[in-house]
């Protein structure tokens, strides 16, 4: 299926994006008011442009760097209820989450299929203890659940799991969950809010909040490749910046001369990749409860496992933050008690680290503080900017509907449909075209669902430049992705630098060369082997 051509993708097929690009920054020369005017490119703000769009809502979405380039791509790569919830007794969110599961995968088969999960057991009590909890999760899911719980004995728990330590394994319990490729869930949903006529662009920064009798108007945001600002006139500003939603915050307080406090407490989680031999099939680890109670994960992803995660607090908020050592030595020390061949560091392909929006409790007019509810939480300020930060991947669709009711009940927004993204089919799933390639393979076109046929028609479909990574391909994501340097082709298009980082390193002079070709600009392949590098480097043993 070829791309719809929408207004993010008018034009020739071969006409650069440079040509697209001087298009969608033309529109925000005519002084349209928008209804919305979202900053923040990743999964909280992609899924609101993507609901108030299909709602009938004018929308302009900004974002500073690439899309998804910080927290929205870092992420476990897991689409899941929330087990551990469960034993918070929040059984609303849990069932939330489940609907919200259910949904993803159907509306986006191509990038987010169910996984099965094995939770070892070397104690006896274990069976049953974990095993009563995932069936209520099983009951909660209802006809949304993936598989049914099963209690397996130490044979087939070595069959599902080969290189499982055996010492003192008594069984295990296995259900079922999904996972996701997080970046390119990002992508399709902004391009589908695109194609409901949504005005997206990346590598664009808010420098400014501009105000009108005390009340938010809109914003001044500048093209950060060629320094030229543009005004944005907005009934209603949404801040959805993630671990960085408090540095707008205090541009509006400036502003206002609003006292407040910040609301988020960043926290980095470490994920290490390993070759797939690891953890041979199709099934993912997860240990409930690890020697200083966190939960470990080892997933097939792509054709490599993902293992993690920490949950370290951070109080600086850099785009590429670094692991820290003890955040290693847990990995590796909790992966060697519960792998017989347990991965060591020279065994590590790339290393990466993603910072979440903690959400700390605010206070009430007189100071008190507030009990959040939910993981996520929604703030409007004394000029009306609105503040959305906290929640998970999962339940990004909830988070926008939520988000735009605040809205409406402020009167920001006037009242029009209800929601529509519940049934609505993100690109590459248009079609209805089911897609059976698992997410743990490695790579390749069936990523791209429907639109794979239309790819193999541009220039280079027969030309791997690695990683199955095609010319064609790195055309496509020019074309049709807003991809505009080496990074974003390899980190958040291909997802190579996160696979192997070492990989990624090797082709970026190929890649960059196609990427220049596209847009005529230096695409940024020297800058990208450096980070790669950063991907590589590993905290001082």
């Amino acid at each position: 299926m070829r791309p719809s051509e929408s207004l993010s993708t008018r034009g020739q097929p071969n006409t650069p994006l440079d040509t697209k690009r001087a298009s969608l920054l033309a529109r925000l020369k005519d002084n349209t008011q928008y209804d919305l005017a979202i900053i923040g490119g990743g999964a909280t703000g992609l899924g609101l442009a993507l609901d108030a769009a299909a709602r009938g809502y004018s929308v302009v979405l900004i974002e500073a760097t690439d899309f998804a380039q910080g927290t929205s791509s870092r992420s476990t790569k897991l689409v899941h209820g929330g087990v551990r919830y469960l034993a918070q007794g929040n059984v609303s969110l849990v069932y939330e989450a489940l609907h919200e599961r259910t949904t993803l995968l159907h509306n986006a088969p191509h990038l987010a299929q169910p996984l099965s999960f094995v939770m070892p057991c070397y104690k006896f009590w274990e069976q049953g203890f974990y095993g009563a909890g995932l069936i209520l999760y099983d009951a909660l899911a209802g006809r949304r659940s993936l598989g049914r719980t099963r209690f397996m004995g130490k044979s087939h728990t070595l069959q599902n799991l080969p290189n499982l330590n055996t010492a003192g394994l008594k069984g295990s319990v296995k259900y079922w969950d999904g996972q996701f490729d997080d970046a390119r869930l990002a992508l399709a949903l902004g391009r589908t809010a695109a194609q409901h006529e949504a005005l997206l662009l990346n590598y664009c920064e808010a420098v400014a909040l501009t105000h009108a009798n005390g009340r938010l108007s809109g914003l001044v945001v500048r093209d950060t490749e060629t320094a030229e600002q543009y005004n944005i006139r907005a009934s209603c500003v949404v801040n959805a910046t993630g671990v960085w939603v408090d540095a707008l915050r205090d541009l509006d307080a400036q502003a206002t001369q609003e006292s407040h406090s910040n609301i988020v407490a960043p926290s980095q989680g470490v994920h290490i990749v390993v070759d797939h031999d690891f953890l041979p099939g199709d099934h993912a680890l997860i240990v409930p409860h690890t020697t200083d109670g966190r939960v470990l994960f080892a997933v097939p992803w792509l054709g490599k496992v993902i293992i993690g995660t920490t949950d370290t607090p951070r109080h600086d908020l850099s785009r590429e933050p670094t692991p820290f050592k003890e955040e290693l030595e847990f990995i590796l020390r909790e992966s060697a008690r519960y792998l017989k061949r347990a991965p060591q560091r020279e065994d590590i392909k790339s290393i990466w680290v993603g910072l979440r929006p903690l959400v700390k409790p605010p206070k009430d007019e007189s100071g008190n503080t507030k009990k959040i509810s939910r993981e996520h939480t929604v703030l409007i300020s004394k000029s009306k900017l609105v503040t959305v930060t906290g929640g998970k991947w999962t339940t990004y669709r909830a988070m926008a509907e939520d988000v735009l009711a605040q809205c409406t009940s402020a009167s920001l927004l006037p009242q029009r449909a209800p929601c529509q993204t519940e049934h609505l089919p993100l690109v590459g799933a248009q079609s209805g075209t089911t897609v059976s390639h698992p997410m743990s393979a490695a790579p390749g076109i069936a990523a791209y669902g429907d639109e794979a046929t239309y790819i193999d028609t541009l220039p280079g479909a027969q030309r791997e430049l690695g990683g199955g990574l095609t010319e064609a391909m790195v055309r496509f994501a020019v074309r049709h992705e807003y991809a505009r340097t080496v990074e974003d082709v390899l980190a958040r298009r291909a997802r190579l630098l996160f696979l192997d980082a070492a990989l990624a390193s090797s082709i970026a002079e190929a890649v960059g060369q196609i990427v220049s070709e596209e847009t005529g600009r230096d695409a940024g392949a020297i800058a990208f082997k450096t980070l790669a590098q950063h991907y590589l480097t590993l905290p001082d043993a």
